[in-house]
């Protein structure tokens, strides 16, 4: 993995078994292999699905070792120096777990059928642990201006429009047509932003951020659909009306899921 800093030159290190000769995994750095090394250890521990993780996290990190195998000067040869390594390893029959050849910047790794069927099989049933609050990574952090300002200009007009891969589509033929949400997810769904969890939880709305939520809303008719009505004066109340074809249809429903447990 290259990290792209002010240095004019670098190292080339190896990851390895303690007990074994044979590299797994090659990389550069600006900064040193041991500081690099720990870095993986991190990202390893985070959850991150690549073969050199998924390999990383099956020892006890004691176990693993990182060697230098070349200091370069130069950026842009660093970067030739690990396409060089690798494809010598390779070569003497090291089963190098690296993605890409190697080299400074995007190197163009496409993924074959059986690469993507792989990660598939690896990610399945996969929990993803999100860190909120004091123990988080980014927790008390904040973007730069500039960043913000980059990413607005990237993301301008994305997904907008015919650009939506779903623009114009209705009905059946919308990808989300028909889906439902089982009972678990739900669950999982509702404890996730109940409570403190919840990113609204303990506030209050300012008197002049309600001011403008009213001005917002004026002239609007509320609620803003048959649909709507029902879900606020029925659905949430536990109210059932029989002439209320949104109740009826809710029952059905119900008795179809009771029926089907």
């Amino acid at each position: 993995m290259t990290e792209t800093t002010a240095a004019t030159g670098g190292l080339v290190y190896g990851i390895r078994l303690r007990a074994d000769f044979e590299y797994r995994y090659v990389g550069i750095t600006t900064k040193t292999a041991s500081r690099r090394f720990h870095q993986h250890l991190r990202v390893a521990a985070a959850g991150r699905k690549t073969p050199f993780y998924d390999w990383l996290r099956k020892f006890d990190p004691s176990d693993v070792t990182v060697d230098e195998l070349d200091c370069v000067e130069g950026l842009q040869e660093l970067g030739q120096a690990e396409i060089d390594w690798i494809s010598y390893l390779r070569r003497e029959g090291d089963r190098l777990l690296n993605l890409s050849e190697g080299g400074l910047g995007p190197t163009g790794v496409v993924w074959t059928d059986a690469m993507r069927e792989a990660a598939r099989i690896r990610s399945t049933g996969r929990k993803i642990v999100r860190e909120c609050g004091p123990g988080a990574p980014f927790f008390g952090k904040h973007h730069s201006e500039e960043q913000k300002e980059k990413w607005s200009r990237e993301r301008k007009g994305t997904y907008v429009g015919p650009e939506n891969p779903n623009f114009g589509k209705f009905g059946e033929e919308h990808p989300g047509f028909g889906h439902k949400m089982s009972d678990e997810s739900r669950k999982l769904l509702s404890e996730a932003r109940s409570g403190p969890l919840n990113p609204n939880f303990g506030k209050t709305a300012s008197a002049e951020t309600r001011a403008k939520r009213s001005a917002a809303m004026k002239g609007i008719p509320r609620p803003a659909s048959q649909r709507n009505a029902h879900t606020r004066h029925h659905t949430n109340k536990n109210v059932i009306k029989i002439d209320c074809k949104y109740c009826i249809e809710d029952a059905a429903a119900r008795n179809l899921r009771e029926e089907s447990e």
